[in-house]
Order: C-alpha cells, then sequence, then structure tokens
C-alpha cells in the first residue's frame, strides 16, 4: 500500500498537467460542449464570405451555448470559455468576428442562425452590379452533409491551404456552385380588392399609403324645410311665399301618436318627396301640393303627382286654373331622361274687359285633359346661372277635352365658357337659348303663347310683345324666341356679375314670321348672389327695343328680385 503511493500520486500529477496542457493547447471550442454529429465537418465553414463580418451580432443563445437551451439563466452569466469570464468572450467575438469563438459551431451564419441574412442583419453595401437581396428566403443553402473522407472543405478556415490535397486523396472537390441571382423585387401592389378568406390579412400585399383604414362616420342631414319669404318682380308683382318641404318623406309612416311628430318620425324615412306650397299675391296666388317617388315599386322609374290652385290678373281678363297632373320619367342615360305626364284640369275665365270673341267664347269653366311626352339632354354644370353644358328639350303634348289641339315645342340652351381663373373662379360665359313652339288651330286664347317681360323678351312689358286684337293681346300659335348672353365677374368673389345681351323673337298667329313684327332689343344688366337667398342670383336689366310691333308695349327695365329664409 505504501510503496503504492508515490505511483498513485505520479499518476494524479500527470493527469492534472495533461488538462492544464490541453487547455491552453489550440483545441477546438465546441469540444467543450457536447458532442453534434456533424461538429467535425461544419467545423470546416468558419462564416459565410457574403455576410460582412462586422455587421455580425452575437448567434442566439441556443446555438451558443446547447446546454443553456430552456433555461433561464443569461447566456452571459456563470459560463467560462477557454478560461475567459462572460464579459471577455463577448469582447473576444466583437473583436475577432467569423472565428472559431466567434461561430463556434463552425457553420455559415444563414445556416446556424436559421434565418435569412438579409433581413436578421443589417445590409451590406452592395455594388452596381450585386443583386439587393443576396440571401432570398427560397434559396437558402441547406443543410451541410458530412464531407466525405479526402476532401477540402468549400469554405476553408483562414491560413489553411485549400488546395492541398489530404491523405488518401488524389484531389480536393470542388466548391459548391454560387446560387443563381434572384429576380429583382416586384413593387407592391396596392389592395385592388377583399382578400380570398376571412382568415387572411386585408393589408399583406398593399401599400401602406394606398391602404391605410379610416373611420367614416356620417350623420343624416336636416331633409326637412320650412321656408316663409316675399319677392317682387315685374312680371308678378309683390308675393309671399310659405313653403314646407320634405325630402325624406314616407307616406306609408302614418303616426300612432302626437310623440311621432316630437322624435320626427311621422312620415319619414322612405326616400320620397313632399312640397307643401302657398303664395299669395296682388296680382298672382297660387297653391300647391306635390309628391314625389324616385323609385316606384322599386324600379328605376319616377313618379310624381301633384294638385295646384292658380290665380292670375291679366290686363284683359282674370283667369283661375284648378287640377292635378301625373307623371313618371325614367332616366336612360346620366344625361338623357324621358318623361309622360296626363294633366286635368278646369281653367275658369272671368272678369273680361273687352267682348272680344275670342274671350266670350271661353267665359266661364273649360275643361282640359292632356297626355304629353318629354325627352330631355342635360349636361349643363348647375340649373342656376350655368357656366357650361347645354339642355335640349323636346316634347309634345296632345289636349282633349272643350277643345282639341296638339301642341309641339323645342327648348335649346347652350353655355359656352370663354375664361376663368386657375381655381375655376371668375367664369366668362356666353348663353345661347332659342324657344320654339307651335299649336294646333283649336288652341283657345288662354292657351295662347305670349311675349314679353323677364322670362321672354327683355325691353317689353309682361306680354307686351303679342298680338293684338283691338287692344286685347290674344297671343299667338307660333312663337320663336331666341337670347345671347355674355356674363363676366365684375368682383373676386363673383357676388357681382355684368351681363351684355340680345333678345329677339316673335309671336304670330300663323307660322308665317312677319318682319314688321319681329322684335330685337339689346341691353345689359348685372346679377347679384346673395348665399342666404338661395342660388337664383337677384337681376336687373336694361333693355332698348331697336325693332317692334307697332300695337308693342315696351319697358326699359326689368327686374327679378326675391327675399326668404
Amino acid at each position: 500500500m505504501t510503496s503504492r503511493r508515490p505511483f498513485v500520486t505520479v499518476l494524479l500529477l500527470a493527469a492534472l498537467l495533461a488538462a492544464v496542457t490541453g487547455c491552453a493547447s489550440g483545441l477546438p471550442a465546441h469540444s467543450w460542449f457536447p458532442a453534434d454529429p456533424q461538429a467535425a465537418e461544419l467545423a470546416a465553414t468558419a462564416h459565410d464570405p457574403l455576410v460582412p463580418v462586422d455587421a455580425l451580432p452575437p448567434p442566439p443563445r441556443e446555438l451558443r451555448y446547447p446546454l443553456l437551451a430552456g433555461t433561464t439563466v443569461s447566456p452571459y452569466e456563470g459560463v467560462v470559455v477557454r478560461g475567459q469570464s462572460s464579459t471577455e468572450y463577448f469582447r473576444l467575438q466583437r473583436e475577432a468576428a467569423g472565428s472559431r469563438n466567434h461561430l463556434r459551431e463552425g457553420m455559415p451564419v444563414s445556416q446556424a442562425w436559421g434565418t435569412n441574412p438579409s433581413t436578421a442583419f443589417p445590409a451590406a453595401p452592395v455594388s452596381a452590379t450585386e443583386p439587393a437581396n443576396a440571401f432570398p428566403e427560397t434559396q437558402r443553402l441547406p443543410p451541410t452533409e458530412p464531407a466525405p473522407p479526402g476532401t477540402t472543405p468549400a469554405n476553408p478556415l483562414p491560413g489553411s491551404n485549400p488546395t492541398a490535397p489530404t491523405p488518401n486523396s488524389p484531389q480536393a472537390t470542388p466548391a459548391l456552385p454560387d446560387p443563381p441571382a434572384p429576380p429583382p423585387p416586384s413593387p407592391v401592389q396596392p389592395l385592388t380588392g377583399p382578400p380570398a378568406s376571412p382568415f387572411t390579412s386585408p393589408f399583406t400585399s398593399a401599400d401602406p399609403v394606398l391602404s391605410t383604414p379610416l373611420d367614416v362616420i356620417v350623420e343624416e342631414t336636416q331633409t326637412g324645410r320650412f321656408m316663409f319669404g316675399a319677392g317682387i318682380n315685374s312680371d308678378a308683382g309683390v308675393t309671399g311665399q310659405i313653403v314646407i318641404d320634405e325630402r325624406n318623406f314616407d307616406i306609408t309612416r302614418v303616426p300612432s301618436s302626437f310623440r311621432d311628430f316630437v322624435d320626427g318620425t311621422a312620415f319619414r324615412g322612405a326616400g320620397q318627396g313632399f312640397r307643401l306650397e302657398a303664395m299669395p299675391g296682388s296680382r298672382v296666388q297660387r297653391y300647391l301640393v306635390s309628391f314625389t317617388e324616385p323609385y316606384l315599386l322599386d324600379t328605376p322609374v319616377s313618379m310624381n303627382l301633384n294638385g295646384f290652385l292658380f290665380d292670375r290678373r291679366y290686363s284683359d281678363w282674370d283667369e283661375q286654373r284648378l287640377g292635378g297632373r301625373v307623371g313618371l320619367g325614367y332616366r336612360l342615360t346620366h344625361d338623357l331622361s324621358i318623361a309622360g305626364t296626363v294633366r286635368a284640369e278646369n281653367v275658369k275665365v272671368r272678369d273680361i274687359r273687352v267682348g272680344i270673341p275670342a274671350l266670350t267664347e271661353v267665359l266661364g269653366n273649360n275643361a282640359l285633359y292632356s297626355g304629353r311626352g318629354t325627352l330631355t339632354h342635360d349636361t349643363r354644370d348647375m340649373p342656376f346661372f350655368p357656366t357650361e353644358g347645354h339642355l335640349i328639350e323636346l316634347s309634345f303634348e296632345q289636349v282633349f277635352g272643350d277643345f282639341l289641339y296638339p301642341r309641339g315645342e323645342l327648348d335649346y340652351r347652350r353655355y359656352f365658357l370663354i375664361r376663368e381663373r386657375p381655381d375655376g373662379s371668375g367664369r366668362h360665359t356666353l348663353g345661347n337659348s332659342f324657344q320654339l313652339g307651335i299649336s294646333g288651330s283649336d288652341t283657345p286664347v288662354f292657351e295662347n303663347y305670349f311675349a314679353g317681360g323677364y322670362s321672354t323678351l327683355r325691353g317689353f312689358a309682361f306680354r307686351g310683345a303679342s298680338p293684338v286684337d283691338t287692344t286685347v293681346q290674344v297671343g299667338g300659335r307660333f312663337r320663336f324666341l331666341g337670347s345671347t348672353e355674355y356674363t363676366f365677374p365684375l368682383t373676386a368673389d363673383d357676388m357681382l356679375k355684368g351681363a351684355f345681351f340680345v333678345d329677339y323673337g316673335t309671336v304670330e298667329q300663323t307660322t308665317r314670321i312677319r318682319s314688321r313684327n319681329f322684335r330685337v332689343a339689346p341691353g345689359f344688366g348685372v346679377r347679384i348672389s346673395v348665399p342666404a337667398l338661395g342660388p337664383a342670383p337677384l337681376a336687373f336689366d336694361f333693355a332698348f327695343p331697336v325693332a317692334k310691333a307697332d300695337t308693342d308695349d315696351t319697358q326699359v327695365f326689368s327686374f327679378f328680385f326675391g327675399v326668404g329664409r
């Protein structure tokens, strides 16, 4: 026992010396960790030569420290590698990135980390001939197979001789070819439709600028209006006006209690139109109730029903009309529409000033019934004060009842935009209009055409440019009226505009136009647009007839003025 102690002691000292010598030698770092089946062969590739070594962060701890995988211990705490502390090891990695200490598994970065280096690390500078994405996800190198005996690694270690064959090998195996260059990345396409599946994200392939989600919050606007006001013009005199207008009417929603009126749910909600109007005046009185269904029976056909009472005092007789109309309309295109209207009314003529035959035969009540068809093509930019576009309206009406006659009319208006400011304001507009009408020989005097006044021929009194029978303005069965007007802004805000115009035309008892009855009246005027008074401007015109009939009644100044709220 005693003789063996020195021998045992010598063996222990030899083992300790061998351990110390092995720690100081150049043994591979992975020998200090559990063996990997591919460790010997993977050690031949120190790092991926296409990725800058200075840009590589430390590998994940599961690859750098397999013993710590699945633990909660920090990979840099309590670990000693080759005699260095964790802090010193981290410093050595930064100083010698790419060495065997840095990647002790000895495999390329793209394989060791299991991610696409082009997206996991900061990108390296790319030359003009090198593709932007050198490591596409679809071209990652497959796991490295163990090298056959006697071959040279494709990526030799620094300082080694790649051409020197190993023992028992006549020649080293050539390196693997580089993967083909990927195609250039396609630009991001904007989102053009809903996702194919409800489980897919709708913005995965969309431009983030074009696919920004928006929250749209809307509230129903005020659909009902109650208006009252007063007006005066050279044709109708002084008038008052009271209007109840509802654009979201529902004729079937009858209120069940007074609370429905308070809540605003009575007769509302179907998108129908309802209008109740009363306009008393010194010369004209008009009372109207109208109902509109924009989609009759859920079809693109619109329907309009209205009843009216119209009373007018003319210079030679008084006239009252009581009746109603039923109209159907259909829009063929955005600009083209057709309409059909059936009319039934009673016309009462009273207080005849002069007893001429044309008046005595219509004195009292006269029943009229008619059917009318209209074709309209309207491209105007606005109904009031248009600046470009045109309106073409063709209509034919057949009247029967106490009188039997046909009537055909053409209304054509064309507007040309001459110039405007860069922002679209300050428009100079040239407008032309023509009105042509022909009525049958059995037309009663109260259905004849008349001219004169603001709406027909300026420079003449209301109905003052019409045929006369012994001082009575009886009108005619043929009408041709035209006007050319040039409007231009006078102020920068377009609230005040000027106008130059020429009105011309005639009304005849037959279709023959007589030169002695042809009227021409040039003039100028002012248009005032007041937003509080509505879209129709206030018009003040001065016209000077240069051609007229001997029996015409002229009037230089004409105006249209209305105020309401």
